[in-house]
């Protein structure tokens, strides 16, 4: 069982933890991260979500997660691209490009800039069935084609990063 701190309106920590989870009072926040790996072809590392996942299984994705207590958004960042990739993500490359209030959690969108081997990767299998890289052309094609998903700010994030 895993705990996360709980954040309040203003990102503070209210010095109270919940199981992961669990329903929050309104008001109330969880810290989660989603992780955007592009290597110096301006590709970038997207995975497919495993068949028995609860949200999109079976469809493309980006790595993802929320914070543990005690974790900030750099630890989780580091921890959910471990974890799902076996890999070390490169964090003098990388940088929040910003943050979302997404009902009940404080989301910050990460670009990690990093060419990485994808046969050294080892695939957290609960979670991760397949990597590749991709481009945006190719990203944007497999959401209108209903295979990657749809996240609300992804053209924000491209246009931020062009």
């Amino acid at each position: 069982m895993e705990y996360a701190d709980v954040y309040n309106k203003d990102r503070r920590k209210l010095g109270k933890t919940v199981l992961k989870g669990d329903k929050l009072t309104p008001g109330e926040y969880y810290l989660a991260v989603h992780v955007w790996i592009m290597n110096s072809k301006e590709q970038f590392l997207i995975q497919k979500r495993a068949s028995t996942v609860l949200y999109n299984p079976n469809k493309w994705s980006l790595t993802s997660g929320a914070a543990i207590v005690g974790e900030d958004s750099y630890g989780t960042c580091i921890r959910e691209v471990n974890e799902e990739l076996g890999i070390e993500p490169n964090m003098d490359c990388a940088k929040v490009m910003f943050t979302l209030e997404r009902g009940d959690n404080f989301c910050d969108i990460w670009l990690v800039q990093q060419d990485i081997n994808l046969n050294e990767c080892v695939l957290q299998v609960e979670e991760v069935s397949e990597i590749r890289w991709a481009t945006k052309k190719e990203i944007f094609k497999m959401i209108a084609n209903g295979e990657f998903v749809p996240y609300p700010y992804i053209k924000r994030f491209f246009e931020k990063i062009s």
